[in-house]
């Protein structure tokens, strides 16, 4: 997308039927842990079970690939062997462990950063660990890389509980300090704490991207709330084909049943 267009590319717009959404994989931070306890929220794998996991994909025919390209190769038809791969909140070991594992495995993903939090740390997360997020030079270096930067808002807020303005602000405002970085406007935007309701996805269509990823939206499952698989640091092969059976079974159900 250049940098002076304020839209989104047609490719990756609402489409004009009910389709089921693509199979996206969602990640946060790869870092070394050995203790559950370091990990309460479950946000964490570390670099050998990232890279198992991307071997599995492969053993599958599948390849991960930034959601961007997901959309656009699914509306040229040539979306087979493909699945999204994410990172919420933009931590500094994407640019450290993630990223030389992707490039390893020809994978692309979407790296989805808070412009508003720059080299801090996740205070979200009241039960830690703290982690650090990127500088604005280490999201510039993800995108020289071939990484889709996404927005995931400016501070990590529960967009459903915010004003208007703050919606805004939250949704414009960090997709103009995205462009500012990096030269280009973000394409895809994502929920904190994959909450939405009906008023949050209008305004992230109106705020010009052109998807947004959720966790869980139910009934508002769409280009603009596509359901997420977490994926953890117990995730073997046979936990992972689990959970791909059932997100397609559960995009059977909303095509047989849409809202």
């Amino acid at each position: 997308m250049s940098a002076d267009t304020d839209t989104a590319p047609a490719a990756v717009g609402a489409p004009t039927r009910r389709a089921a959404s693509p199979w996206v994989l969602m990640y946060h931070s790869v870092a070394e842990f050995t203790d559950p306890a370091e990990d309460p929220y479950g946000i964490t794998v570390t670099p050998g079970a990232l890279e198992a996991q991307l071997l599995w994909l492969r053993s599958r025919g599948l390849r991960g690939v930034s959601v961007g390209e997901l959309l656009r190769a699914r509306a040229a038809g040539r979306g087979a062997g493909l699945v999204g791969l994410t990172f919420d909140d933009g931590y500094h070991d994407y640019l450290t462990r993630a990223l030389p594992l992707l490039r390893r495995h020809d994978c692309t993903s979407t790296l989805f950063v808070l412009p508003g939090r720059l080299g801090v740390d996740n205070v979200w997360d009241p039960l830690g660990p703290r982690k650090s997020l990127l500088t604005a030079e280490g999201i510039r270096a993800v995108a020289a890389a071939g990484q889709e930067i996404g927005s995931h808002g400016l501070l990590h807020q529960d967009l459903t509980a915010v004003p208007d303005e703050v919606l805004q602000q939250e949704l414009r405002g960090s997709r103009e300090l995205l462009r500012e970085l990096t030269g280009t406007l973000p394409e895809g935007f994502c929920y904190p704490y994959g909450h939405l309701d009906a008023r949050v996805v209008a305004a992230t269509r109106a705020a010009g991207y052109g998807y947004a990823c959720a966790i869980d939206p139910g009934r508002l499952a769409g280009p603009y709330a596509l359901p997420r698989t977490h994926v953890s640091q117990a995730d073997g092969g046979a936990r992972l084909r689990i959970k791909q059976v059932r997100h397609q079974v559960r995009e059977l159900g909303r095509r047989v049943n849409p809202a």
